[in-house]
Order: C-alpha cells, then sequence, then structure tokens
C-alpha cells in the first residue's frame, strides 16, 4: 500500500487533473479526471473517476468510476451539440463560449464529510450529499442526500437512516473529520471496536 503524507496527493498515471486543489493525505488513483475541484484531507477516489466542479469534504470514500458533476447540454436551444460552446474547434473565426462554462462551472456539486459514493454512482451538478451518507453502486443522484442517509437506485431515494437522528446529529456536532492527525491516531482503537453511540459516549 502506498504511504499517505500531509504534504502532497498521491496522483496515480494516467490521471488528468485541472485547476484542481487537494488536502492533506489525498490520494487520486490511476485514469482518473478531476477538474475545477477541491478534495478535504483524508479524502480519496478510486480508478477511473470522472469529478467536475466538486467540492467534497474530508474523509470522502469514492469508489471506481464515480462520475460528479456530470455536465448537461442545453435543452432550450435549437441544438444540443457542443459546436455552440465549442465552436472553435470547428471554425478558425469563432471563440469559445466563455459565459456557458462559467456558467457550467459555478453548478459545483457538494460531497460531505466521511462519505461514501459506491462504484458507479453519478453526482449530477448543484446536488449535496450530506454528511455521513451513502451513496448505493450505480445509483443516479438528482437531488440532495440528507446527512447520515442511505440512497440507491435511478433516480436515487432513500433505502434507509445510516444512523438515527439524534445520533446523526451527535456525531455532527462532535465533528471528529476536524480533529488533528494524532489525535484521531490515538483514538484509532476505539474507531474500530466502538459502535457510534458508544464512541460518542466517550467522546461528545
Amino acid at each position: 500500500m502506498t504511504q499517505l503524507t500531509p504534504d502532497s496527493p498521491v496522483i496515480e498515471p494516467g490521471c488528468d487533473i485541472t485547476d484542481s486543489t487537494f488536502g492533506r493525505y489525498c490520494e487520486i488513483k490511476q485514469g482518473t479526471r478531476v477538474a475545477f475541484s477541491s478534495f478535504g484531507d483524508y479524502s480519496y477516489c478510486d480508478r477511473s473517476c470522472d469529478i467536475a466542479n466538486a467540492t467534497i469534504g474530508k474523509f470522502a470514500n469514492i469508489a471506481s468510476f464515480v462520475r460528479i458533476g456530470a455536465t448537461d447540454h442545453p435543452l432550450d436551444r435549437a441544438s444540443l451539440h457542443h459546436f455552440m460552446y465549442r465552436s472553435d474547434m470547428y471554425w478558425e473565426d469563432a471563440e469559445p463560449d466563455a459565459a456557458f462554462f462559467e456558467h457550467r462551472r459555478s453548478r459545483r456539486a457538494s460531497i460531505g464529510h466521511d462519505t461514501w459514493l459506491g462504484h458507479a454512482t453519478m453526482i449530477k451538478p448543484e446536488v449535496t450529499i450530506g454528511h455521513g451518507a451513502v451513496v448505493a453502486s450505480g445509483a443516479v443522484v438528482t437531488k440532495d442526500v440528507a446527512p447520515y442517509t442511505i440512497v440507491a437506485g435511478t433516480p436515487a431515494r432513500v433505502m434507509r437512516l445510516r444512523q438515527p437522528p439524534e445520533i446523526a446529529e451527535r456525531l455532527m456536532d462532535l465533528a471528529w473529520w476536524d480533529w488533528s492527525h494524532e489525535a484521531i491516531r490515538a483514538s484509532l482503537g476505539d474507531f474500530r471496536s466502538l459502535t457510534a453511540e458508544a464512541f460518542l459516549e466517550k467522546y461528545a
């Protein structure tokens, strides 16, 4: 296994990174594209993800082939085709539509802390995945997901709660994801062995 460090992310071969930032202990697996996005501390993605225009919190777990911020084509115009905004690809005297791309980049997806996006999920623009939430493999998420909720399906719908509301609220108040690296290491045994409720009884 690769030893992660706080100094710089581990970015494997074949990745395409554009105007993006990474926190401490981040890992981006091979064949992934990340554009106009930010990763919080300890967050990682597996192979062949496509992530654009996204704000990703700390400790996010992103499985392979996930797509975040999947772009839309304009539905209200005479054509759907990208000749309208990538016009310089087709005519030497045409400019790309800068306003279109600026608007696209403004439609950010937001992924909370301690989240899990299963294999081949899709998160649409302007969707928020709450802290502690889980998105099942293959789901297409078109609406916000509440914290500590598990969703699945196309389009995604609530399957069940990951934690009862009162436990979820206390976990968010505890905000262990903001603890120091040393404090998390000191509590590693409890993270491994205690239930969420027991962990809160000890630390909250």
